[in-house]
């Protein structure tokens, strides 16, 4: 029968388990940054850990959990124990992620019922008052073997005692406070889980009352006629027990009398326990628990009997205490505002392990980045080692601007036309000269039409009454500069219009001034290479033409402004 009783019960338990991890959805811990969780006594570290100068968070407020459970209690002693209801509550408080501690208050309804008889109660005063009329307990003797081989004892005086079958009915109540040991919050594969295992021991105190059903009524229980047929199994002669008993447990069984201390009119005795469990988390507020607890009381009176049943008759004191077993099923709830859930449902790992993954608060180096040459340019990604201050590009590798071969940082002459390249080494050039018409600076003097040469050159436009080359207009100029370059012979005329006033003058002159500026500083065209023409009638005041010079044509390449106090800056 008990073994079925705890095979339901493990279905059972098995079951909720199930439940409670299919609903439950672990996650990770708290934030470690949450001011609101932190005590104030404990605000200093936080602070500290918080600007760096300290490595450990400080520990949070975490709620308390207040349990109610019930289940089966039984008393291990001398008589043959029934399992009967109990019920307990409890407080627990976390002193850490491992370590708690725990309250508890039990109380408990304990049953026994022997199914063999027992000649040797005589001993024992709730059972020794109850011997027939006219006898009484001395000495025994054996007698003779009585029906179906049993032994019958007799007093000195002759005729057999009746026999007794023990039973008693026990009143437990206790106070433990208990060390709580979680073994498997700490995780290093999962953040969390939510079934928590846990094991517990502590000390308290316990009292209790116990009686036995030794009269139906006012009269004595005779089991002569159950003791007397031996044939019966345990079920039969438990069934007949049950039939006779009734319910009223009316006699106090022994007991320690004023020997022991008593509380409120029981005894009272110093008790340890210890057991397991297992709790399965329903959300942050509510778990459900299973355990097992084992009460030890340096007593032997629990079950009301401490006398050993000898063949003979002889009465010895049994040299074991009993103890009493409360298996429950508890739910217990978190209490606490502004409070974590109880660290032993935390995992302390947590807060390092999002810190390696993804970096917060951790106070991480700033990175050296070496650049041996200065140039700008990491060493990790500098393709080339180049002298202080000279132009790279962006993998760190010398700039050659005209491709002449001969690095920026080298080149004297730093536009080379290509007509005029190979260049020597200090990366000057050598234009050819197409006959032997050349003068100075391979200049032709007569004989060749730039007009053709260069085609037809774009126009450049100013804003109205505007001095400054947009983006385009640089744009054009560089393309007419790459033409230039390529006919190193020809030269270029300047042309700006309208002449009415002293303004229109002067604006001319600037817009004129600005082209040729641009072209020599800008890309490197020689001055020599232009004709200023400003102040022209027939165009756009705000235009500025280019064409190849004809044929013997020649002019100044740079002109005094006619109105310098209306020169555009």
């Amino acid at each position: 029968m008990v073994s079925k009783k705890y095979t339901l019960l493990a279905g059972f338990f098995c079951l909720i388990a199930s439940c409670c991890l299919a609903q439950v959805k672990t996650g990770g811990g708290y934030d470690v940054t949450d001011s609101s969780v932190v005590p104030s006594k404990r605000m200093p570290q936080h602070t500290e850990f918080l600007n760096g100068t300290y490595n450990f968070p400080a520990k949070p407020r975490n709620q308390w959990e207040i349990g109610i459970k019930g289940g089966m209690f039984r008393v291990s002693g001398d008589v043959a124990s029934q399992f009967a209801p109990g019920f307990g509550l409890h407080v627990r408080k976390a002193f850490g992620y491992v370590f708690s501690m725990r309250l508890g208050y039990m109380y408990g309804i304990g049953k026994g019922l022997d199914w063999t008889s027992n000649g040797n109660f005589a001993r024992n005063p709730a059972w020794g008052a109850n011997l027939p009329a006219g006898q009484r307990y001395n000495a025994p003797v054996a007698s003779p073997s009585g029906p179906g081989g049993t032994v019958v004892i007799a007093p000195s005086g002759g005729g057999p005692l009746d026999n007794v079958y023990y039973n008693y009915k026990t009143k437990v109540q206790d106070l433990t406070l208990d060390g709580v040991v979680t073994l498997n919050n700490i995780r290093f594969h999962k953040s969390k889980t939510g079934v928590s295992f846990y094991a517990f021991g502590g000390i308290g105190g316990s009292i209790y009352d116990t009686k036995v059903n030794a009269l139906n009524g006012s009269t004595k229980y005779n089991f002569n006629s159950i003791a007397g047929n031996v044939y019966k199994n345990r079920k039969d002669t438990r069934k007949a027990l049950k039939d006779m008993l009734d319910k009223s447990y009316e006699t106090p069984a022994e007991n320690q009398g004023d020997r022991r201390p008593k509380l409120f009119g029981d005894t009272f005795k110093p008790s340890g326990s210890f057991g397991g469990g297992v709790a399965f988390k329903l959300s942050k507020r509510l778990n459900l628990a299973v355990e097992d607890r084992v009460t030890i009381v340096k007593d032997d009176l629990l079950d009301g009997q401490r006398w050993q049943e000898h063949p003979w008759g002889d009465a010895a004191l049994t040299s074991d205490y009993d103890s009493y077993n409360f298996l429950s099923v508890g739910l217990n709830i978190n209490l606490g505002a502004k409070s974590v859930e109880p660290l032993w449902w935390l995992n302390p790992l947590d807060y390092a392990y999002q810190e390696i993954r993804k970096p917060r608060l951790m106070i991480l180096p700033k990175p050296v980045l070496p650049d041996s040459d200065g140039d700008g340019v990491t060493d990790q990604f500098d393709q080339e080692q180049t002298p202080a201050g000279a132009p790279v590009d962006t993998h760190g590798v010398s700039r050659d601007t005209d491709g002449d071969g001969v690095p920026d940082y080298k080149d004297k002459e730093l536009v080379t036309p290509t007509i005029c390249q190979p260049v020597d080494v200090d990366g000057v050039g050598k234009c050819p000269c197409p006959d032997s018409t050349c003068f100075d600076k391979y200049m032709v003097k007569g004989g060749n039409d730039c007009a053709t040469k260069l085609g037809a050159l774009p126009s450049i436009s100013f804003k109205s009454g505007s001095n400054a080359l947009s983006k385009d207009a640089e744009a054009v100029l560089s393309s007419v500069a790459s033409r230039i370059r390529n006919s190193p012979e020809c030269k270029v005329v300047v042309v700006g219009y309208c002449s009415s006033s002293k303004k229109e003058q002067q604006l001319s002159w600037d817009h004129v001034n600005k082209v040729i500026t641009y072209l020599v500083e800008k890309e490197g065209i020689s001055a020599d290479r232009f004709i200023f023409n400003y102040g022209q009638e027939g165009g756009d005041c705000d235009t500025v033409d280019l064409r190849g010079a004809g044929e013997g044509e020649d002019g100044p390449n740079t002109v005094a402004p006619p109105h310098p106090n209306l020169r555009k800056k």
